[in-house]
């Protein structure tokens, strides 16, 4: 038990949007990454009825995908994986974390949580595994299993991967203290310069920026990370600083990025709520939480309902965005809004 943040004494859980991601994915660790899969497929050439080598190089591609946000490694991760499984289809646990893993890139949750559950049954001392599974369930609105399987990967692995999800759920939960004091443990974990450069990120985020410097740092971000959540973010920005224009082409951006890299609705909803048709936006909500029902989807479906002129509706979805002490600044601005129309 890691004693320093008593998870299930709180009986709190993990909440992400995705697994936690490194800000600064440099050349690098890119250059590694194919270096690795080069390497991999060179030994299957010689040796093609490898499964543990097509797992390996399934998962390659699939954190290849990560950090370059190019969607041409996901069928490449897929069919890695689809022929491990075809050569070793029965306990295969490191297939089990690739295709938990891709599914969870792919935003494919509950396909997720089944395969991190797979691979958590194959491999009960592996903590990759518990992490597919801490993902999916958070992102399903499952807060007690996510939390369950958040401790017992720290139990595990108390390393960057760990401490770096109970840092994002202490920060769901209110509770930034812990969630810097988390984020300090991970800066120590630390093994190489994109993990040491991704909490520090994370530690900046939680000790807040003026508006300027938050426009330069996601300047800078999205130039090199042009994740969908960076470049909204980046736009949001651009909006506070009175330049719509050149947020606008965020957004659209961070629509074209998402729908190509498989993503989710939830994207799509807020962007349509604020700045497009608030008719799709809803559409949009809908349909993601048909398939999910976490915080953030939460917050998609209040607002969406709010910005259709339906904030009684709105109302019961943003008491479930808050209801585990989740205070961001978009999140906020939407409950007051929604409850400033009710008054």
């Amino acid at each position: 038990m890691w004693k320093t943040i008593p998870l299930l004494a709180a009986a709190l859980a993990v909440a992400a949007c995705a697994s936690p991601q490194a800000a600064t994915p440099a050349a690098t660790q890119t250059s590694s990454l194919q270096r690795n899969a080069e390497s991999l497929q060179a030994k299957l050439r010689r040796t093609p009825d490898d499964p543990a080598a097509w797992a390996q190089l399934g998962a390659t591609h699939v954190e290849l995908a990560r950090v370059t946000f190019d969607p041409q490694h996901y069928p490449r991760a897929e069919r890695a994986l689809t022929e491990s499984l075809r050569l070793k289809p029965e306990g295969n646990g490191e297939a089990y974390i690739g295709r938990g893993a891709l599914a969870n890139a792919r935003h494919d949750f509950a396909a997720a949580r089944d395969w991190g559950q797979r691979a958590v049954a194959a491999l009960p001392h592996s903590a990759q595994a518990q992490g597919v599974v801490v993902d999916a369930l958070t992102q399903l609105g499952d807060d007690a299993g996510a939390s369950v399987a958040l401790q017992r990967m720290l139990d595990l692995q108390p390393g960057v991967a760990s401490f770096t999800r109970a840092a994002y759920h202490f920060e769901l939960h209110g509770r930034l203290d812990e969630a810097r004091g988390a984020l300090e443990r991970a800066l120590e974990s630390a093994s190489s310069p994109e993990e040491a450069a991704f909490c520090r990120f994370q530690l900046d985020e939680l000790k807040g920026r003026t508006d300027e410097e938050e426009l330069k740092t996601f300047r800078e971000l999205v130039s090199r990370v042009p994740s969908p959540e960076h470049l909204v973010r980046y736009g949001r920005a651009l909006d506070k600083a009175g330049k719509p224009q050149e947020a606008r082409a965020q957004y659209d951006l961070a629509l074209r990025q998402s729908r190509a890299l498989g993503g989710d609705d939830l994207t799509a909803a807020l962007i349509a709520a604020d700045h497009g048709d608030p008719a799709e936006a809803l559409r949009f909500a809908e349909k993601e939480w048909a398939k999910r029902q976490s915080v953030f989807t939460a917050d998609a479906m209040a607002w969406a309902l709010h910005v259709n002129e339906r904030s009684a509706e709105a109302l019961p979805y943003s008491d479930k965005a808050v209801a585990l002490g989740w205070r961001d600044p978009e999140v906020l601005r939407h409950r007051e809004a929604i409850l400033g129309s009710l008054r």
